[in-house]
């Protein structure tokens, strides 16, 4: 039985709005693209969970797109827009860097730093610079893409400084949202982008459910085909249940940055324990501005595998800084990225809390984690 989950980069526990919404919305059972009275019912839990999203993200309910989640979201701005370039990150999720690495396009990749922020100011020296009109609907032919923070260190990335000149060159500018969306605030107009992609489950809604949200009068080809639903920009019928619950969590989500602080304060007090237990241990970007809820540290010669193993025995879920999508152990190319010593690497784990974390959680992590190291240097 788990007694402290903090593993929410990964996945956040469902929260009690969306579960109720999302029950609500199975009464509903019409397809929400029927005229009869059933199929407006469903059409307008779908058009109230749009309304509720736009106004979290700062944005108009006519750009909010439902996709099956932040990946379909990703491939269908790295494939989608037939690029002639495409500029991204190292540490860009791999649903953004696989599709780019394998499109047609030409991907030039910009430096991070070691505190793994990256170095937005290349991207000037690896353009051509043109003047495409996008308020025309012209995709243009070079595509930015920029995470708002990553998922391993939490480190805040500049997006709206690149936006700005995404837009000054006619680029077209996305950001992957999905790990800022709750935890730092966000405004689609403001920040300048011409896309953003959100995911459900990172802020306490259901999993399979996201969205893109793209700009107006940007006309870019839809990734699924074959029907008329989301103003023919992708095709398929509308899971209302989950789109309804995607809704509730993000006005949730929305509530919830008020109280940032607290998230905060529980991260300040994980991280001074940790340093109690071992002075040596390294917090990896620390000196970077970050999400409030994001600690990832590295500790010198231990392993994290073997750590992430003893901890769950414990009932405590964290993450580790090691790619395991495949199931195959292996340094992250985040870290990778910034230049962290691969036995350093492999000692990373990622500490990530939200919206239902509690003290005692975080207390119980510490005093479990000062026995495991104890032992494990014992061991050594």
């Amino acid at each position: 039985m788990t007694s402290a989950y903090l593993d929410y980069n990964a996945s956040a526990p469902l929260r009690s709005e969306a579960r109720d919404a999302m029950g609500a919305a199975l009464s509903v059972s019409a397809n929400a693209s029927s005229v009869h009275g059933p199929g407006r019912a469903a059409r307008a839990v779908v058009e109230t969970a749009r309304d509720k999203i736009a106004a979290f993200v700062g944005a108009n309910s006519s750009e909010v797109i439902f996709t099956s989640g932040a990946t379909e979201s990703n491939n269908w701005i790295m494939t989608g827009g037939a690029w002639g370039r495409i500029i991204l990150s190292p540490i860009e999720h791999e649903s953004i860097y696989v599709p780019a690495h394998n499109s047609s396009a030409r991907v030039d990749e910009i430096d991070v730093s070691q505190d793994g922020v990256a170095d937005v100011g290349q991207i000037a020296d690896l353009t051509f610079l043109s003047n495409v009109n996008l308020a025309n609907g012209d995709l243009g032919q070079t595509a930015i893409t920029l995470q708002i923070a990553n998922n391993e260190t939490g480190a805040l990335q500049p997006v709206a400084e690149t936006a700005a000149f995404a837009r000054e060159h006619g680029f077209f500018m996305h950001t992957d949202a999905v790990q800022g969306a709750g935890r730092v605030p966000l405004n689609f107009h403001a920040l300048g982008v011409h896309a953003m992609s959100l995911s459900a489950h990172k802020i306490g809604g259901p999993k399979g459910v996201g969205a893109l949200v793209l700009k107006d009068h940007v006309a870019l080809p839809a990734f699924i085909q074959g029907g008329g639903q989301e103003r023919r920009r992708r095709a398929g019928t509308e899971n209302v249940a989950a789109i309804a619950g995607f809704g509730a969590a993000a006005e949730a989500a929305g509530r919830d940055l008020k109280t940032i602080e607290r998230i905060a304060g529980l991260r300040q007090e994980l991280e001074v324990g940790l340093k109690g237990i071992d002075p040596g241990i390294k917090i990896l970007s620390a000196d970077a501005p970050r999400l409030a809820n994001t600690t990832c540290f590295a500790t010198p010669g231990t392993q994290a595998e073997t750590m992430l193993i003893n901890l769950d025995l414990a009932g405590i879920a964290v993450s580790s800084g090691a790619a395991c999508s495949s199931g195959k152990v292996g340094v992250s190319r985040a870290l990778e990225a910034m230049r962290v010593p691969e036995d350093l690497a492999q000692s990373a784990i990622r500490i990530s809390i939200g919206h239902a974390t509690t003290e005692n959680e975080i207390m119980h992590f510490l005093k479990t984690w000062k026995v495991l190291h104890r032992s494990d240097k014992v061991a050594a």
